[in-house]
């Protein structure tokens, strides 16, 4: 049966300008931050930036699993996703492997069953509850440490490439997702996923994309220059697919808890809900980021 067009909503003038404000705020903050990507103290701010987004991803994670009924670990899923993030510091910071990632996924998974075996006292959900904490330590871990490994990225034959391609994904993946408020709010007639998150159309998708090849293109002709247009469409419309795939993913979960915004009323980012609301697309292409010059720029 076929789904009729839906009539687009308009754009929500009030929570618009709450967004510009904390998007602005944000901008400075973060063009300031890559713009030092080399310093250390750079390094070292942007590391623990990631480490709060973790916490506050883990923390609603578990709301989310324990509104379901299940009981994952808010302690054990920060620590084992935090091993995961320290590996790809150290793995940056110095010309070996001090935490190689075998040892890391060991030492996690240490702390996710054997802390269970100590404190967990409602076996029948033992096995869903160490499962989500796995589940959310996995995606925030490598999401966010994809991110970092990104950042602490050197080239001596250009300056700052980590800043450069960590502000490459922010803004590509960012970008997209405003030209898919914009199009979906004034031309959405077409639902996307109906199921799953019922504001999505096929037109707001389709600016998505168009705002992502967008800032693509305005990444290489700034911060990127070595880019040839084919790499700015190829990791526009890349970005563009994780980034939307990975925003619908969370979503699913949210549709499964029942709940409207990841933080479900704790602490929320203004205009734009909680961690989880705002890094699910990051999440998702920043390991397609670093796939893409691994693979065919040859970047380690």
């Amino acid at each position: 049966m076929r789904t009729p067009p839906i009539h687009h909503p308009g754009i929500d003038k009030r929570n618009l300008a709450l967004r510009l404000g904390t998007a602005f705020v944000f901008a400075i903050f973060f063009l300031t931050l890559l713009y030092l990507g080399d310093h250390p103290a750079a390094q070292a701010i942007f590391a623990a930036l990631l480490a709060g987004a973790l916490f506050m991803g883990i923390r609603e994670f578990t709301l989310m699993g324990r509104k379901l009924g299940q009981r994952p670990s808010l302690f054990a899923g920060a620590a084992a996703g935090g091993l995961l993030l320290l590996h790809f510091l150290l793995l940056g910071l110095y010309p070996t492997d001090p935490l190689p990632l075998w040892l890391a996924l060991a030492l996690a998974g240490a702390v996710i069953h054997f802390g269970a075996l100590l404190f967990e006292q409602d076996l029948a959900s033992a096995l869903t509850s160490q499962a989500l904490t796995w589940l959310g330590a996995l995606y925030l871990g490598l999401g966010l440490g994809f991110q970092l490994k990104l950042f602490l990225f050197t080239d001596t034959t250009l300056p700052n490439t980590g800043g450069r391609l960590i502000l490459a994904l922010y803004l590509i993946v960012w970008i997209g997702d405003s030209a898919a408020y914009f199009v979906g709010s004034l031309l959405g007639r077409h639902k996307l996923a109906p199921r799953v998150s019922p504001k999505k159309t096929w037109e707001g998708a389709a600016g998505n994309f168009l705002g992502n090849i967008g800032a693509a293109f305005l990444i290489k002709a700034t911060a990127c220059p070595q880019w040839t247009p084919v790499d700015a469409v190829a990791i526009g419309l890349l970005l563009g697919t994780v980034g939307q795939l990975g925003d619908l993913v969370e979503s699913t979960w949210k549709r499964s808890a029942g709940v409207k915004d990841s933080n479900m009323g704790g602490v929320s980012i203004p205009g734009h809900g909680g961690m989880l609301d705002r890094i699910d697309s990051l999440v998702f292409a920043a390991p397609a980021l670093y796939a893409y010059v691994h693979f065919v720029h040859g970047l380690n």
